[in-house]
């Protein structure tokens, strides 16, 4: 699975300025619902109760909130870079500035986990974090998480 069948072009924030857990998963319910064609809501729903079970943010400034979403015909991702660090109650208590958020069709078992892999991956890149936090734009964010030449294949 590449990256660019995760993440589309439209699907990437340089700068998004909130202040807390809870209005960044508001967001990003809000930036992906067109996106996917469903409810804002519903996808509210779908994030704050993944979050319930333990939290997404995975260490080292980043988060990977996700859930599953009947209704979706494939998986679709969004990358948001932070203006600020926002406390994401992350495993190491560090603040979380990068977050690639994934919505997964229902019944998407196994492609959802490779999916959860190959970002957990590229994001564990303490190099990749370093200029995804560098870059000033979306095309650049882009361009470096999509990458061809930089392999985290699930």
């Amino acid at each position: 699975m590449e990256m660019n069948d995760l993440l589309p072009r439209n699907c990437v924030v340089a700068s998004l300025n909130v202040t807390s857990k809870k209005q960044l998963l508001q967001e990003l319910a809000k930036l992906a619902a067109p996106i996917v064609n469903q409810n804002e809501h519903k996808v509210f729903d779908t994030l704050i109760e993944r979050e319930r079970l333990g939290t997404t943010g995975v260490g080292s400034g980043i988060a990977i909130p996700h859930g599953k979403l009947d209704g979706l015909d494939a998986i679709q991702g969004m990358f948001i870079r932070l203006e600020k660090p926002i406390d994401f109650d992350a495993i190491d208590d560090e603040p979380v500035d990068l977050i690639f958020l994934l919505l997964a069709p229902e019944n998407a078992g196994a492609e959802h986990l490779k999916a959860l892999a190959r970002v957990s991956r590229l994001l564990r890149d303490h190099n990749m974090c370093e200029k995804l936090r560098g870059a000033n734009e979306a095309d650049g964010l882009y361009a470096l998480l999509t990458d061809p030449a930089v392999s985290y294949a699930a």
